[in-house]
């Protein structure tokens, strides 16, 4: 690893450098193409059809995957969110990166007063990553591509320089903070640096229902059904963001961060009744676990993934339309696992496949569950239709992947591999050597993954006893069978392992005290 860094860092990606590049992957540099990465929102590893999925109905995805090429392997950078955002547009680890969990900012005030934060535009966002961070966006501006995200930010907050058009996108639309989107009929949206306001009342996140309310009256739950759908609008955004006639000459990336289908449960009537049919009556949500009520939560939920999947579906059908999908590469992922809380059902729907949904083993967490994400690529007549890749990879190597793809120079702090050959359906496919992740919240954590063996710790920072875990996942996906003291070679691997890659968290509370002179 530390030779292929020297490498990379050696080298300057001239027109003629990336001429022979391209040329060596089959793609001329007249063609570069449009990029799209959608990232789902807590979506788990077996909420697709093509994951296993038997409940919720993803035939635009599918579709995607069915033509294009799906990844069995394939990892987020962390359990949540903003460490997972901040890894895949920065290209690092959780051992390197300036984000390693979610951070409100809150030494500015009530931040989780929403009804304040209305009012107060300086209460919303999250704590900014410095204005020198070098993001995904800014180097594809390098390289000419016209840069665009549509829906949720959550790397800095209005009125700093941590906002996504002063970060190297040209156009934003959507949410700034993530705590904004724990509803999804907002007071207001951002299109670049100012507010959009929309026709929705103030319905704070997790108000509950009316005292005495009737639960099997559908009128006690229209508060949190209002006016205007925000994905609704960010979407259409998103269209015209492809396909904005000024742009048209220089080749566009595009973000598309949709906050769906993370809780809260609010998804469009019409697929509401669609799964009720199919479902059939449940018990109603009361909001015990966060967020807000829903009478149909199952429901709900499976109609929350389904109009994601119509839109991707739109997405495609537009391209098509604008004669810009032959050249366009679709990436299609989550940022992490399953949720547990605000109603949502994982067991039921096996939402993470054979990993596991309940709480310590899916979102937050650093086993399979909550790290193991879906991913799929499609590039017509680049990606072979119908391919299928067990090849070990991670979100932040898509920075590394679209600079051997664009030609823009890669940082020296990168920490990714690009999967480029493996797209390609070629032979010389680099391999990592190891996967980290250092989760400081949820009790402190930390995984190694190193060939087919992963190390686990858990309660590195809380009062229980700490864990140490190693597991098997060519024999046990599942992460049963704690085999730790059958292996000590393997832990002393893991072990030096942390030692050369984990670099101390600059914010304090990133930092895991336990571990910080070694893994053990």
């Amino acid at each position: 690893m530390a030779m292929k860094k020297v490498i990379l860092s050696c080298l300057i990606f001239t027109g003629i450098a990336f001429a022979a590049l391209a040329q060596g992957n089959g793609i001329g540099q007249k063609e570069r193409p449009n990029i799209i990465y959608i990232l789902a929102d807590d979506l788990g590893y077996g909420e697709l059809g093509v994951y296993g999925q038997e409940k919720i109905e993803t035939p635009n995805i599918d579709a995607l995957a069915k033509s294009g090429m799906i990844f069995t392997q394939h990892y987020s950078g962390a359990p949540v969110c903003a460490p997972a955002r901040y890894m895949l547009l920065t290209g690092t680890h959780a051992g390197h990166a300036y984000i390693r969990g979610n951070d409100e900012w809150s030494e500015r005030g009530d931040v989780w007063n929403y009804r304040a934060t209305i009012l107060d535009s300086t209460l919303e966002g999250q704590r900014p990553i410095p204005s020198s961070t070098v993001l995904l966006p800014k180097k594809l501006k390098e390289v000419g591509y016209r840069t665009g995200i549509v829906g949720k930010w959550g790397l800095g907050a209005p009125h700093t320089d941590a906002i996504p058009t002063k970060m190297g996108f040209d156009f934003f639309f959507g949410y700034n903070c993530q705590r904004q989107a724990h509803t999804y009929y907002p007071v207001h949206l951002y299109h670049n640096e100012h507010r959009v306001y929309l026709e929705n009342d103030t319905i704070a996140p997790s108000t509950k229902l009316a005292l005495g309310a009737d639960l099997e009256d559908p009128e006690s739950y229209k508060d949190y059904s209002l006016k205007t759908y925000a994905p609704d609008v960010m979407f259409d955004q998103l269209l015209s963001f492809i396909g904005d006639e000024q742009g048209k000459e220089s080749p566009f990336f595009l973000y598309w961060a949709t906050p769906l289908p993370h809780n809260p449960i609010q998804a469009p009537q019409r697929w509401v009744d669609y799964y009720r049919a199919k479902f059939g009556e449940e018990a109603p949500y009361l909001g015990e676990k966060g967020y807000f009520p829903h009478q149909n939560p199952r429901a709900g939920y499976a109609a929350m993934i389904s109009y994601l999947d119509e839109n991707v579906g739109k997405l495609v059908a537009y391209l098509k339309e604008k004669g810009l999908d032959k050249n366009t590469l679709i990436l299609f992922s989550s940022d992490n696992g399953v949720t547990f809380t605000g109603g949502t059902d994982g067991a039921f729907f096996e939402s993470s496949g054979i990993f596991g949904e309940a709480q310590g083993r899916a979102k937050g967490y650093v086993y399979e569950g909550g790290i193991r994400i879906p991913f799929i690529a499609n590039w017509p007549t680049k990606i072979k239709e119908g391919s299928r890749s067990e090849h070990l990879s991670a979100q932040y190597d898509v920075m590394a992947t679209l600079s051997e793809l664009t030609g823009f120079e890669l940082e020296s702090s990168n920490d990714g591999i690009s999967f480029m050959p493996t797209l390609l359906g070629q032979d010389k496919q680099e391999q990592h050597e190891f996967l980290l992740w250092v989760f400081p919240e949820y009790g402190g954590q930390v995984a190694i993954r190193f060939g087919d063996w992963k190390v686990v710790r858990q309660h590195l920072k809380d009062k229980q006893t700490p864990t140490l875990e190693l597991y098997n996942l060519r024999t046990d996906p599942q992460e049963l069978v704690n085999v730790a003291a059958q292996h000590p070679e393997l832990l002393r691997q893991a072990a030096k392992i942390f030692e050369e890659q984990h670099e101390t968290a600059f914010l304090q509370n990133f930092r895991i005290p336990i571990v910080e002179k070694g893994l053990y």
